[in-house]
């Protein structure tokens, strides 16, 4: 199906940069630069810079980044790592596949992690936390960060959907020993596959995950320093983002004022919660604007109807799925955030006549269910 209003253009992405892309693959290309070159290196230096670490490490994919993050801090059997419920299923395979087990525990009306379940869940076996920062929006991380350094616990740091946000002037990815990135199409910064990448200030972990990433090799030696694994940001790919890079904070301002549109033109709906605006600690990079409504499936699909595409992040909890045989814990916000919520279309490629036809499709929704009902709109979450 043909949306009028997608929820990314990836087309529409690659034409208005197609120059400067082309120009990277062919430079990469035209120098035989396949494997560890200069291009993955540039990206690296920039990306730490951007973020606000020492180091940056790419990776192909985040999932990689949480796992590798992990086996540095030196989690395994026997421990326990706490993170939320709601978030992509890597987060918690990543604990999975170290031998860990996952504590998971609910969130706050922002969708992230809620300082008071994290302290509530935290036992003796407790060894790390992984906050995940949902939709462009940090979590609390001084509180987080004050539970971690008064009970001794690692923080890393999922921010997957978070490159460019920050709190208190700090960006997401530089507050934990790790931060963990992805670069997957359709994020903010993506790529023309998957990658990720982790962003530190330790030395001993940049240099582990770097051996990790690529068989356990010393490149400088030949030595095999351990048994790692084939999970190599490729070098193309590397030259392409760090075109990206360089254009990724006038995109972030641009889904901000995309952001801040469909919060003027929803705010007066009835029987819908939208973003609130953030306090002055946070800066935003809406990766999604997310609404939530009890009416989410029937929404949906009138705006399917409509030419409108949106998105629904895991329509049940990962503890629904049996294969992931996962125990299945009280978490009664993320229950809820799974049947309500629903993504409306965001990228750099948005544009405000799209964000307005996307917001009066659902005005007219909510005008023909309410019929006509004046009830006040409640927000969905606030900093």
């Amino acid at each position: 199906m043909t949306y009028r209003v997608p929820f990314v253009d990836p087309k529409e992405h690659y034409r208005r940069y197609r120059q400067e892309i082309d120009f990277a693959i062919n430079d990469t290309l035209s120098r035989g630069d396949l494997v560890l070159r200069q291009q993955l290196r540039d990206f690296e230096q920039h990306l730490a810079d951007f973020v606000g670490t020492k180091y940056a490490v790419g990776v192909n994919s985040c999932y990689h980044a949480l796992h590798f993050s992990l086996l540095a801090a030196g989690i395994g059997a026997g421990d326990e790592v706490i993170t939320v419920g709601h978030t992509f299923v890597a987060t918690v395979s990543a604990i999975v596949h170290t031998g860990a087990k996952p504590v998971l525990v609910d969130v706050s009306e922002d969708f992230n992690m809620r300082p008071e379940s994290l302290e509530a869940a935290i036992t003796s076996h407790t060894r790390a936390i992984i906050p995940v920062h949902l939709n462009g929006h940090i979590c609390e991380m001084d509180r987080i960060m004050d539970i971690a350094r008064s009970r001794n616990l690692i923080v890393i740091e999922d921010a997957a959907q978070a490159l460019g946000a920050s709190f208190q002037r700090q960006r997401a990815g530089s507050f934990g020993l790790t931060g963990c990135f992805s670069f997957y199409p359709f994020k903010a910064l993506g790529g023309l596959g998957d990658g990720g990448a982790v962003t530190t200030n330790d030395p001993e972990v940049a240099r582990f995950v770097t051996l990790l990433r690529f068989n356990g090799e010393d490149r400088e030696t030949g030595e095999y320093r351990c048994h790692g694994y084939t999970a190599l940001l490729d070098n193309v790919q590397a030259a392409v983002l760090d075109v990206k890079l360089r254009h990724l904070p006038l995109w972030i301002e641009h889904r901000r004022t995309i952001a801040a549109l469909y919060t003027r033109l929803l705010e007066d709906v009835p029987n819908l919660r939208v973003p609130a605006s953030s306090s002055s600690d946070y800066f935003d990079s809406y990766q999604n604007y997310v609404i939530r409504t009890d009416r989410r499936d029937e929404l949906r699909e009138y705006l399917r109807s409509e030419g409108v595409e949106t998105l629904v992040h895991w329509p049940k909890p990962m503890w629904d799925h049996k294969g992931l045989q996962l125990d299945r814990p009280k978490l009664p916000q993320t229950d809820a955030i799974c049947r309500e919520v629903i993504s409306l279309p965001m990228s750099a490629e948005t544009t405000e006549e799209q964000a307005e036809i996307t917001s009066n499709c659902i005005r007219k929704f909510f005008q023909a269910e309410n019929r006509g009902s004046k009830q006040g709109v409640s927000h969905a979450y606030a900093s």
